[in-house]
């Protein structure tokens, strides 16, 4: 394989590993993300259920947790006939980004104050026998 393949392929796990760390997503969110990233329009869920191969149930409570996770967006289309029919997209890439820097700040700033409170507790300042 060549050596650019390789290296975009993973870049690509690499992103994904983000998305797993941050909003738990499994592998199957990881590819129905990728089929919503992919796709030109919004997917209705039996859709994106033969697409993937699972029954739609699967697919539904997949679509929710990224709906959930703040990655994938409902809409309604109406239908020809009369009624409607739910659609999901991808949600803005810029919003998730930012989503994904916010939370990123708030643990960056979570882990500050834990890494204070363990030096308050077990500082140079503590008595040794505290310790034991």
């Amino acid at each position: 394989m060549p050596d650019a393949i390789h290296k975009q392929l993973q870049n690509d796990r690499e992103w994904e590993r983000l998305l797993d760390c941050m909003l738990g997503l499994n592998t199957l969110d990881r590819g129905v993300f990728r089929l919503l990233a992919e796709s030109s329009e919004p997917l209705t869920v039996d859709h994106i259920a033969k697409v993937i191969g699972k029954e739609r149930t699967t697919a539904y409570r997949s679509v929710k947790r990224l709906e959930a996770a703040g990655v994938a967006v409902q809409d309604q289309e109406s239908c020809p006939n009369g009624g409607y029919h739910h659609v999901y997209r991808l949600a803005d890439p810029d919003e998730i980004a930012d989503a994904l820097q916010r939370m990123l700040n708030q643990w960056y700033a979570d882990t500050g104050q834990l890494i204070q409170e363990f030096r308050d507790i077990y500082g140079t300042d503590t008595p040794s026998e505290t310790l034991h």
